[in-house]
């Protein structure tokens, strides 16, 4: 459902996160090797992500990412997903047919409609602080 690059980018903010509510910067490397992904790819998410205004970048010797605490409560997934994938989302296909619509629909278009709009409001409505909350490194969710 989403793409590889937005996954990392969820498993990415809640690393950061979850650093951030510790009061620490983390690295790109720390990063990308907490959520087992390539450094190159992890910095082309990462600017997504700090273009967005999810995470911010901090420069220098003391630098790397962080979230304001603040914010950690304010942040959907939503606009983690929208940052990386756009809304494709929620106007795809569940079959990944081009000309499926609601005039041309495909054999399972209305119960995927249902499912995506499920999804949506879910996105929508779950934060970043709820989804790091009981989550420490070495949990399920993180590699460590």
């Amino acid at each position: 459902m989403f793409s590889k690059a937005c996954e990392y980018g969820i498993r990415a903010s809640m690393y950061i996160a979850l650093q951030s509510l510790e009061g620490k910067r983390v690295s790109l490397k720390e990063i990308a090797e907490e959520i087992d992904s390539p450094v190159a790819f992890t910095a082309k998410i990462l600017q997504q992500l700090s273009r967005n205004k999810i995470v911010d970048s901090v420069k220098g010797s003391a630098g790397g990412f962080q979230i304001e605490k603040e914010q950690i409560k304010k942040i959907k997934l939503s606009e983690i997903v929208y940052a990386i994938d756009g809304d494709n989302v929620y106007v795809g296909c569940g079959l990944g047919l081009k000309k499926c619509n609601a005039n041309k629909p495909c054999p399972v278009h209305d119960k995927f409609v249902a499912i995506r709009d499920n999804l949506k409001n879910m996105l929508e409505s779950a934060s970043l602080q709820e989804m790091t909350e009981g989550l420490e490194v070495g949990t399920t969710y993180l590699k460590r």
